[in-house]
């Protein structure tokens, strides 16, 4: 396994640690890691394209079950309550999930191709090259439909949201939009020509289209922003995608009204 795996894994299992010590697992749970396991031995051990097929479709059925937290034995533990982080701001809430990051685990292990060769410097440099362009465009977008303003803050709460927004839900999410999603468009569609502008555009939608439950304002806003994630992972691997993500979020947490304002 490449370095750039194992950190990977290392990170979320470290996330998953600091949400364990909040959270609960009850028995139900081994159905879930049984069904994630079959699928992934599907996917690795077997040549046999339905085989392999019918794991890739066990994983996205339970990746979504997994994000909007339908499977059964996961208590997420809720860490914020109802907090005005600037006084205009929305109530915010936050919870520690035990169950999603279980997806990025499973990609980790099962899908080596969604880690580009690229190296951790090549990464940092296209995320810290994009992430002000896209900061700008989606910020300045979300100013522009009235659901944010300048609010610069940092917060007593602001240590925790930064693990749990880095481990648990950024991270989980690149391994899936780009590395997965993304990725593995642009390893079946490979002798479509564009095919790796199609990968990037469906992962965006799909990623904006998760997106669908804050509204459509947040639908455009998250597609905007899958374009930009989808140019780092294209041009510096997992680690620039994960940076661009991170840096949006932390900006838009620090800085402006969070997380919109309470109409």
């Amino acid at each position: 396994m490449s370095a750039l795996r194992w950190g990977t894994l290392t990170l979320l299992a470290l996330g998953y640690c600091i949400a364990l010590v909040y959270g609960q697992l009850s028995l139900p749970v081994i159905i879930t890691f049984g069904l994630l396991i079959m699928a992934g031995i599907c996917v690795r051990h077997f040549r046999h394209i339905a085989v392999r097929a019918f794991g890739h479709g066990l994983f996205i059925a339970l990746a979504v079950g997994l994000a909007v937290h339908w499977l059964p034995g996961f208590f997420s533990a809720r860490v914020i309550t109802g907090v005005r982080l600037t006084p205009e701001a929305a109530p915010y809430s936050m919870y520690l999930h035990l169950d999603k990051p279980l997806i990025g685990v499973w990609v980790v292990l099962a899908c080596p191709w969604a880690f580009t060769a690229l190296t951790w410097r090549r990464g940092l440099g296209v995320g810290m090259a994009i992430l002000p362009l896209i900061a700008v465009t989606c910020l300045t977008t979300a100013i522009s439909m009235g659901l944010v303003s300048w609010a610069p803050k940092w917060p007593e709460q602001s240590a925790l949201w930064v693990l749990n927004n880095l481990l648990l839900v950024t991270l989980t999410e690149e391994l899936l939009f780009r590395g997965y999603i993304q990725g593995g468009l642009s390893r079946l569609l490979h002798r479509v020509p564009g095919h790796q502008t199609l990968a990037l555009l469906v992962a965006s939608a799909l990623f904006g289209c998760a997106h669908l439950g804050a509204g459509w304002q947040w639908t455009i806003l998250a597609g905007m922003a899958g374009v930009g994630y989808g140019l780092a992972w294209r041009y510096g691997g997992l680690p620039a995608a994960v940076i661009t993500h991170f840096g949006l979020n932390l900006a838009h947490f620090s800085l402006f009204t969070y997380p919109l304002f309470d109409h």
